[in-house]
This record gives structure tokens, C-alpha cells and sequence, in this order.
């Protein structure tokens, strides 16, 4: 069964963890190798939409899903970003958690991410054919799958 993202359906084979409250998916397309997706189950569009049980849930869960991208992704660090309404730069009216692992130099100057996390979902950056095939995404999904059974 799809999850929904927004107005976006998540296919199964692309989601990787899934709790009573949260999921966590793989990027169409991640500004750095990695970068995933956590959100709540249930469709809040704001961050304070989120009853208390649903933020445990997904900060229980994006702690969990930091620790493995960060080691199966060769990262040293991790941004892990809300963008809280679209005046932050949210394109998709769901809450979503942004986790991206970091290496040393991955942006010449580190708070540039910002920048590019801000941008990569908007207008030209998000057209279909900027987009990671579904084998590619689903062969991600499946590799990162075997951390949480």
C-alpha cells in the first residue's frame, strides 16, 4: 500500500522504515548521496500540527535513520534539516524530516547546503528528468531496508 507524501504517493518499494506513527523513504532527488526522507504517517502540513506521540515517534525514528545513513554512507556528520512552512523553503505541504550525511568538503563552504536544500525542489530543479529512476531508488531503499528488520 502507498504512503502518502503531501499530494505524493510513496511506493513501498522506495520506503525503508515504517512505525505506527512514521516512515522514512529514500530521495528522487537527493542533493547529496544519502539524503532521506522522515515524516509522520499521518498528512500534517506544519510542524505544530504533530501531536506530542507523532513527534517521539519521528525523532525516535530520524535518530535511527541518521545513525544508519551516516555509517552506510561513508558520512562523518549529518545535517538533518525541517523546512516549517513554505517561507522556509517547504515545497511539499507534509512534514518531513531532511537527513543528509556530510563528509569533509562535500560543499566548499559548509552552510552552502542550505542554500541548495532550499532550492532543490522548486521550478526548474524539480523536473522529472532531474529525477533518480524508481530501480535506482528502490535498490537504495532495499539496501537500507536491512538495517530495521
Amino acid at each position: 500500500m502507498s504512503l502518502q507524501f503531501g499530494k505524493n504517493l510513496i511506493k513501498p518499494s522506495v520506503s525503508f522504515l515504517k512505525t505506527d506513527l512514521s516512515f522514512a523513504f529514500v530521495n528522487r532527488k537527493p542533493v547529496v548521496p544519502g539524503h532521506v526522507l522522515v515524516c509522520p504517517l499521518r498528512p500534517a502540513e506544519r510542524f505544530r500540527d504533530l501531536i506530542p506521540e507523532e513527534v517521539s515517534d519521528l525523532f525516535s525514528c530520524v535518530q535511527r535513520v541518521s545513525n544508519v545513513v551516516e555509517t552506510h554512507f561513508g558520512g562523518t556528520s549529518l545535517t538533518i534539516s525541517i523546512q516549517d512552512g513554505p517561507d522556509a523553503g517547504q515545497t511539499v505541504s507534509h512534514v518531513h524530516v531532511h537527513i543528509l550525511p556530510r563528509k569533509a568538503g562535500d560543499f566548499k563552504q559548509n552552510d552552502k547546503i542550505y542554500e541548495v536544500l532550499e532550492k532543490h525542489d522548486r521550478g526548474s530543479q524539480n523536473s522529472p528528468d532531474k529525477w533518480r529512476s524508481e530501480e535506482e531508488m528502490e535498490r537504495e531503499a532495499a539496501s537500507l531496508r536491512k538495517y530495521f528488520c
